[in-house]
């Protein structure tokens, strides 16, 4: 019995170590070693024995005890601190290898000991190849650190301070350089000719224009008429000259109202001139001048306004305010609504005026640009009279109240 778990012990610690002593280095996979080929687990099948021995047959290798101790055929020329017998080396020579693969760093023989102090960890390093770092002359201590010139909002001692980095302080500001500079170069009176000449030629030199808004035949109910508003100017941007006229008749009976204004214009602003001048009435009824003073200009979403005051000879003061608006449908089709208010601060028996306001016009026009200079169009007027005046058109017999179907051309040049 003692012999059979004698037997029974030993093929157990049998089974037990053979596989530890088979197992491989699989998963060892470090660059530059070569592992020796693997044994096949199944013999091949020999050749039948040959009658005659082999000349030579090598003895089989010993298995060596020590793990890791000598590994015949890897190659360890890759692995950093190893010798080519597979022996680690001293530590210092094993980091001098493995730094040498750094791009930049440079590492002291292995005899050469660092300095002591923790300021100076890395001394013998060649930092050229690290953009970016530089340090004064004085201070680098075996560090070469070029380039570091290029590290933005760090001032290194010695460096030359510019632009906002610059220290407060409380000197002048520098003089600024002169309106003309050209004439530094240049001779200044020629070049004050040629400043001359550019602004006489971009709008100094003076212009004109002469421009009917209206003028057309007034199709109304019974008493068919025409009527007209125009105006002319000369000057530059600043200073005009403007005659303006403007008036209505019936056919076969005459002119019922008409007048000339006479202004000079200047300009207070990019879109509005103030005008002053003359007025003068033409036609059937009491003829009188007056003083004018007014406006005229481009309001906010490109109105077309004016007004004016009017101071007759006699002491009556009159007011006016109209305006229009082109609302371009197409680029030339434009349909301009328009309005005009007449007012009076006292009553004017003579011209049959009220107090007040006197009338008012709304008017929209349709007109076909054939060229921009001239344009025919249609549409309707209606024109109501208020208050006293509508008084003493009743009491001529007459209706205070006009509504005209138009048609007529708008021209300028």
């Amino acid at each position: 019995m003692s012999r059979f778990a004698l037997v029974l012990a030993t093929t157990a610690t049998i089974a037990v170590a053979g596989p530890a002593a088979a197992q491989s280095m699989q998963g060892m996979n470090m660059p530059g070693m070569t592992m020796p080929a693997k044994k096949s687990a199944v013999k091949a099948k020999q050749p039948a024995k040959s009658k005659r021995a082999p000349a030579h047959r090598a003895a089989p290798a010993k298995r060596s005890t020590a793990p890791m101790a000598d590994m015949k055929g890897m190659d360890h020329s890759a692995i950093p601190g190893m010798d080519m017998s597979g022996n680690a080396t001293k530590s210092a020579q094993g980091a001098q290898q493995g730094m040498e693969a750094m791009p930049g760093m440079q590492m002291p023989p292995s005899g050469q000991q660092p300095a002591q102090g923790a300021a100076q960890p890395m001394q013998g390093m060649d930092h050229s190849s690290m953009s970016g770092m530089s340090m004064p002359a004085g201070q680098q201590s075996g560090h070469d650190m070029q380039g570091m010139s290029g590290m933005n909002g760090m001032a290194m001692p010695g460096m030359a301070q510019t632009g906002t980095a610059l220290p407060a302080g409380d000197a002048p500001a520098p003089a600024p350089p002169m309106d003309h500079y050209a004439d530094r170069v240049f001779a200044p009176a020629e070049m004050a000719k040629a400043r001359s000449d550019m602004m006489f030629e971009q709008g100094g030199q003076p212009f004109y224009q002469v421009m009917f808004n209206l003028a057309e035949y007034q199709a109304r109910q019974g008493r068919d008429g025409y009527r007209w508003d125009g105006e002319a100017w000369f000057g530059g941007d600043i200073n005009r000259l403007w005659l303006k006229t403007e008036g209505e008749g019936a056919f076969r009976e005459g002119i019922e109202s008409a007048e000339v204004q006479a202004l000079y214009s200047r300009a207070i602003g990019p879109y509005f001139n103030l005008q002053g001048g003359v007025r003068q009435d033409l036609g059937p009824s009491p003829k009188r001048t007056y003083a004018t003073v007014g406006f005229e200009g481009l309001a906010p979403y490109m109105f077309e306004v004016e007004g004016a005051l009017f101071l007759s000879t006699k002491g009556d003061l009159l007011g006016r305010l109209e305006g229009y608006y082109d609302q371009r449908i197409t680029q030339r089709l434009v349909l301009q609504p328009r309005v005009e208010f007449n007012l009076a601060a006292q009553d004017v028996r003579e011209n049959g005026i009220g107090r007040g306001l006197t009338d008012a016009e709304l008017g929209l026009r349709l007109r076909y640009e054939i060229r921009r200079q001239f344009a025919p169009y249609v549409g309707v007027s209606y024109l109501a009279q208020t208050g006293r005046t509508a008084d003493f058109t009743r009491a001529q017999g007459k209706d205070p109240t006009t509504t005209s179907f138009v048609a007529g051309v708008r021209v300028w040049f």
